[in-house]
């Protein structure tokens, strides 16, 4: 399974926002085209809620409009901590209008597992991420052990409470405490997923599948990929041993 993020944020021109809502209605159609188990993740700031938040709103209902006609999920993913209000109140607005929409929360906030309290009286599918973004230790957890406690909790609350979990990490130490979880509260195969980014890890990716989990893979892509891969490269450094790879003809690494 897959999901696509056509890359961009932060824009500062409408028109930028119509070329990004664009290009999501041609993925959608490609998606729908080639039969492929795949959705779509948007970043609301690339179609304009920096800008204002009725244009991302109205951009956002055009996607959802037409995923909603071809059977396809809409998930918004969340951006730096400036924009966490607005995202949320963005996808409870579309939620109720589109049952098949849902958002991203990241463990490392301290506001998060409060979040999704909101998320779980919306029956929302929420994707649970440690975060990526630089922010302020004042409203964001620091340690590392830290964020992977807050990161299980929310993945058991979100599971216990029966609604639907993308469990996005590459980190072996979350991905254990997410199957004891699941085992625990013996929850069938269709009740949750993992998700784990393009070309990362594919030892644990293939792992996961042959034991009978579902693994969602993140694909981003577009012209506008550079501030995507700069903050990549500063979550995670070793990213870079891929890049490499590829530059040089070579498959992932292990």
């Amino acid at each position: 399974m897959a999901t696509i993020d056509v890359l961009g944020e932060s824009v500062t021109r409408r028109e930028q926002t119509a070329a990004t809502r664009d290009e999501y209605l041609r993925v959608l159609d490609a998606i729908a085209t080639s039969g492929l188990s795949a959705n779509v993740s948007v970043k609301p700031t690339a179609v304009g809620l920096a800008i204002d938040p009725a244009l991302a709103r109205e951009n956002c209902r055009t996607i959802c409009t037409k995923a909603a006609s071809l059977g396809v999920f809409v998930r918004l993913d969340m951006e730096d901590s400036s924009v966490t209000e607005a995202t949320l109140r963005l996808v409870l607005e579309l939620k109720a209008e589109f049952p098949s929409t849902g958002i991203v929360l990241q463990a490392y906030l301290r506001r998060s597992l409060g979040d999704l309290d909101r998320m779980i009286a919306a029956q929302m599918n929420v994707r649970i991420c440690k975060g990526i973004y630089i922010e302020p230790r004042r409203i964001a957890w620091k340690g590392h052990e830290t964020i992977i406690g807050s990161f299980s909790a929310m993945v058991e609350k979100h599971l216990s409470a029966g609604c639907y979990a993308a469990i996005a990490t590459h980190d072996e130490e979350c991905v254990e405490k997410a199957l004891a979880t699941i085992d625990r509260l013996k929850l069938r195969p269709d009740q949750y997923e993992f998700q784990m980014l393009l070309g990362v890890d594919p030892l644990l990716r293939r792992t996961l599948i042959e034991s009978g989990h579902r693994l969602r893979v993140y694909v981003p892509y577009g012209k506008d990929w550079y501030a995507y891969s700069v903050r990549r490269l500063k979550e995670n450094p070793s990213i870079a041993r891929h890049v490499v790879r590829r530059i040089v003809g070579l498959g992932p690494a292990e």
